[in-house]
């Protein structure tokens, strides 16, 4: 007679640091990927983010062994791994598409990476049950895949790649495939089930609002080159760069002039904006990579307010756009001929083409170099 399985309880956390240094690949006179270096540290979970063709998934390749620098290492604890095979690299991997075999059960389907390393039917059994307790389909094992929701098959997906206690976990636009309310749902028990198990995690998507509610830090590159890494406020509230500030959020760039600024860090900068004639001074958010007292202010929809065309404080302007989304109704202000910006509000009684004004509500106000 067989014997009852016993929950196998998870294992403690490994200690695992990944490091990419100096990584490169080149497909012809392209470079995908150029010098990129990151530190992910044990338990930390980073988003790679750009746009297509920026060099994510080519980097995400690189770090599972599916694709081999041109220049560069991939790092487990200080241990060089990049020559090693996927199947050595003791990574889980979730995909875009989930690759859930349909002629296999749920439980079948997590399993089936304890079965390719040799591991008996009766743990199989018990460790599938338990990575599925982890995501929250405790009890499922029974289920044809074709029966579960999207959501579904994404924690399927990460439970398969979890059950095998991988040293780091990748995952590639695991969220892409889900609907507006599916996905947000998700992302949430997503981060809340990698906090749990405290697992290393490289998670690459384009969608800044994934990163954003899934990820520690966050790593933005462009045509394969890194431009700046840091938690999402830092991206979104200290931007290192135009490049950056266009990226992350949505942003209206305003030239205007840094004060009492030696190009470095200076906490009591001020920063005059100059719209239409109207000067406003404002307490800036001057990092030390400004090289010039020329620079562009960042205004971002979150931190501008509808106030009285008049309003010392503001810049008067027009409404040239409107939408409801979500309980705020999204405004478009023309203030001149080279300034319109954006901005969210409660009060619903604005039409298009009537005159309001415009002020900063929120401090520091973002500065990149021009």
């Amino acid at each position: 007679m067989e014997r009852v399985p016993t929950p196998h309880p998870p294992s403690p956390t490994p200690q695992t640091r990944l490091s990419l240094q100096n990584l490169s690949r080149r497909f012809g006179a392209s470079a995908a990927v150029d010098d990129l270096t990151l530190e992910i540290a044990s338990g930390e979970l980073l988003a790679l983010i750009g746009a297509s063709g920026s060099g994510k998934t080519t980097t995400l390749r690189m770090v599972a062994g599916y694709e081999a620098p041109d220049a560069g290492a991939v790092l487990l604890d200080g241990k060089n791994i990049t020559s090693l095979p996927p199947a050595r690299r003791d990574f889980g991997m979730v995909f875009q598409h989930y690759a859930l075999f349909p002629h296999m059960s749920v439980g079948e389907n997590v399993a089936f990476g304890l079965q390719a390393r040799g591991v008996n039917r009766t743990d199989r059994v018990a460790r599938a049950a338990q990575a599925l307790n982890n995501v929250g389909l405790g009890g499922a094992a029974g289920r044809p895949v074709q029966s579960l929701s999207g959501g579904e098959q994404q924690r399927v997906a990460l439970a398969r790649a979890l059950v095998i206690e991988p040293k780091v976990l990748l995952l590639d636009e695991p969220l892409s495939n889900l609907d507006p309310t599916l996905r947000r749902a998700t992302r949430e028990e997503l981060r809340a089930t990698l906090q749990r198990l405290g697992v290393t995690a490289l998670f690459v998507t384009h969608d800044q609002d994934d990163a954003f509610a899934v990820a520690d830090r966050v790593a933005l590159i462009q045509r394969g080159r890194l431009l700046q890494v840091g938690t999402p406020e830092e991206l979104h509230d200290r931007p290192a760069s135009r490049a950056v500030a266009e990226f992350i959020g949505h942003s209206t760039l305003v030239k205007a002039r840094l004060d009492n600024s030696d190009g470095r860090e200076a906490r009591g900068d001020r920063v005059t904006i100059t719209i239409a004639d109207r000067e406003r001074e404002y307490a800036a958010s001057a990092p030390g990579y400004t090289r010039s007292p020329d620079v562009f202010a960042v205004l971002r929809p979150e931190g501008l307010a509808l106030a009285a065309p008049d309003a010392a404080s503001a810049w008067p302007g027009v409404v040239t756009g409107r939408r409801f989304a979500a309980g705020l109704v999204v405004y478009h202000v023309r203030l001149s001929d080279a300034v319109e910006v954006q901005l969210y509000s409660t009060d619903r009684g604005v039409a298009e083409g009537e005159r309001v004004g415009v002020s900063v509500t929120r401090e520091p106000v973002a500065v990149v170099d021009v």
